[in-house]
């Protein structure tokens, strides 16, 4: 269980600190709930403590692991399917993992797509979406401000 404080990565979210426990009442039994606090989208979300396994909450990434992620922006770009829904698919499917290194290896792959031939309204939606997770847990992991975590990503892809 996590502790008012800690530092943790939401998938399809963003990472964020657990600012409050809260229990509510509901049919007789008590669920307690993560209030995350979100510093990109400046909002709060409550997440079951009982699920939050299952739905991918993990600690954030370490110092020492911020090079692995520089490392996977850097490097070969994946292929993605030609077909937008197919790549939309599956690029959603990635950030839904949770794992910091895939999304990383998403918005490494759909920046590069975007520079070579414009991505498409959804791809672009989805692109926005997965540099917010990955910024979000950089400004936590790195202590730096969100324009110095974008610098960071753009300045390694």
């Amino acid at each position: 269980m996590y502790q008012i404080g800690d530092n943790i990565a939401y998938p399809m979210q963003g990472a964020g600190t657990i600012t409050d426990i809260q229990h509510r009442e509901s049919g007789g039994e008590t669920e307690s709930y993560y209030i995350l606090s979100l510093p990109f989208s400046k909002m709060n979300v409550m997440i079951p403590v009982e699920n939050s396994g299952k739905v991918g909450v993990r600690p954030i990434i370490s110092r020492d692991d911020i090079q692995k992620v520089m490392e996977v922006l850097g490097g070969e770009t994946q292929p993605m399917p030609s077909n937008w829904n197919r790549r939309f698919r599956e690029n959603t499917e990635k950030l839904k993992t949770g794992d910091i290194y895939i999304v990383a290896g998403v918005v490494r792959d759909l920046v590069r797509s975007d520079r070579n031939k414009k991505l498409s309204t959804g791809e672009n939606k989805l692109l926005n979406n997965a540099k917010q997770i990955l910024e979000s847990e950089l400004v936590l992991a790195a202590d730096v401000s969100l324009e110095e975590a974008e610098s960071m990503v753009m300045g390694h892809i």
